[in-house]
């Protein structure tokens, strides 16, 4: 530009510039917000998530366990929420806000009823999703500085996982066109793995319907990421496209077909990329479970391994700047580190990840008897975890069993927390000796991984007995 310029040119120039502010998606973005493919903060200040998940909806009464999260040394939270279609419905929103500003940590708040939409019947879709976050707008406007909006958890299954992108980029829309200003945030399909990669061959697409463009796209990584190779060859292409990503979910290595997360929170590390681990508590499983019953002080192998260890939070986490925290560094340019360090041993049995229950129930019983919920929590090509709850009935009793037939040729390959027996499609699952006995109404956990076709993987019913 010429720099003498008429008083009028100038004016002229000043107003235009002054419309370009107006209307810059990017200038228009409040709170957090993208900037590249970077999350920062309202004063541009880098932010870069460590935290893990919480599964409130399902926990309600563990309100410590924010107060607990940070003090391990988190600066974000992902909460799980339910809509009302499957669990819930969360109204306790502003509440949740509140524990995360009091405990200085970033809120990410995600409706967990999408899991697995059109391969569980059971599942919300992500416009049922937004109609939630629609129905909570007054607790969420105003808290755009402290909430991330997680659209819907795992939003698509593997059956026609395509359809992620249309679902995807209206729900996008539709926040928008309700006023939300928040910095959303989108899970991959294939139960949040993306293994056929859609949310990868699409992601141009997605952060292009965004009107604020203040979008960032999350990968969940299980079992199909048990390899650095296939970690760092899908982080490669979102760091190469500059696609602002984070990893929302992911467990731990504690044998050769679960997620390497030593290469995982590195290459995270590296990148400038932030990380949300599977979860807190709950679970009852101690592949799946950071502490033991929401005890702070009983860290268990894999909470251990997220906060202590290299790359780990207590070593990499900032707190916000909105809270007063000091600058994250930036991920524009972050060398990868030479080598990823190796799994430290781990001696529990175990399987490759949660969601959440998901039930294919057994009748509620009277006096001394039992229930039990069948859960699909995760699937890839050929193999799939589920979790069964037990739930005592109205009176205590000291042993439980669980049946049910398989109608699809699927098979039992690892249990955890039961003895699991089969004989041809049919399945027995009894307890173990540390929770058979249960109190009335008390409940416990087991769970298994298995094989299946790839094509038909049905929830069976299934029937629990008790003595």
């Amino acid at each position: 530009m010429k720099r003498l310029l008429t008083s009028i040119g100038v004016a002229v120039l000043a107003t235009a510039a002054s419309i370009l502010v107006a209307v810059s998606p990017a200038d228009a973005a409040v709170g957090l917000h993208i900037s590249g493919r970077n999350i920062v903060e309202a004063n541009g200040q880098n932010f870069i998530m460590r935290g893990v998940n919480h599964e409130h909806v399902w926990f309600t009464g563990q309100t410590s366990s924010f107060a607990n999260i940070k003090a391990a040394g988190a600066n974000t939270v992902r909460v799980v929420l339910g809509s009302g279609k499957r669990w819930g419905p969360s109204t306790d929103v502003a509440n949740v806000i509140s524990l995360c500003k009091q405990n200085r940590l970033i809120c990410v708040l995600e409706v967990h009823d999408t899991t697995g939409y059109g391969e569980d019947g059971a599942a919300a879709t992500l416009d049922e999703a937004v109609n939630y976050w629609i129905s909570q707008k007054t607790a969420l406007v105003g808290q755009e500085n402290y909430v991330v909006i997680n659209i819907g958890n795992e939003p698509i299954g593997n059956t026609n996982a395509g359809q992620w992108t249309a679902a995807t980029t209206a729900a996008i829309q539709k926040m928008r066109t309700n006023g939300f200003q928040h910095l959303l945030m989108v899970d991959a399909p294939n139960w949040g793995q993306d293994w056929q990669y859609v949310m990868r061959d699409n992601a141009q697409t997605i952060l292009d319907a965004d009107t604020q463009k203040n979008t960032v796209l999350s990968i969940h990584m299980y079992d199909v990421f048990n390899t650095a190779t296939a970690i760092r060859d899908y982080l490669d292409r979102f760091q190469t496209n500059g696609w602002p990503l984070v990893i929302g979910e992911f467990g731990w290595q504690r044998s050769p077909s679960n997620v390497d997360d030593q290469t995982l929170i590195a290459e995270a590390n590296a990148r400038g990329l932030g990380y949300l681990g599977w979860s807190w508590a709950g679970n009852n499983d101690p592949y799946l479970d950071m502490t033991v019953n929401f005890d702070p002080t009983q860290l268990t192998t894999w909470g251990l391994r997220l906060f202590n260890g290299a790359n780990g939070i207590k070593a990499t986490a900032k707190e916000a700047a909105i809270f007063g925290g000091t600058p994250s560094p930036s991920a524009t340019a972050s060398p990868r580190p030479s080598a990823s360090p190796s799994s430290s041993p781990s001696p529990s049995p175990s399987p490759s990840r949660s969601t959440s229950p998901s039930p294919s129930a057994s009748p509620s019983p009277g006096g001394r008897g039992c229930t039990a919920a069948y859960s699909i929590v995760g699937q890839w090509p050929g193999g799939f975890q589920a979790d069964v709850r037990v739930t005592a009935g109205s009176a205590a009793i000291s042993s439980w069993t669980v049946t049910w037939t398989f109608a699809n040729g699927q098979t039992v390959t690892q249990a955890w927390s039961a003895t699991v027996t089969s004989s041809g499609s049919a399945v027995t699952a009894r307890n173990v000796s540390y929770n058979g006995s249960l109190a009335a109404g008390a409940g416990t956990t087991f769970g298994f991984l298995g094989s299946w076709n790839g094509s038909t993987n049905s929830v069976p019913a299934v029937t629990c007995t008790a003595s």
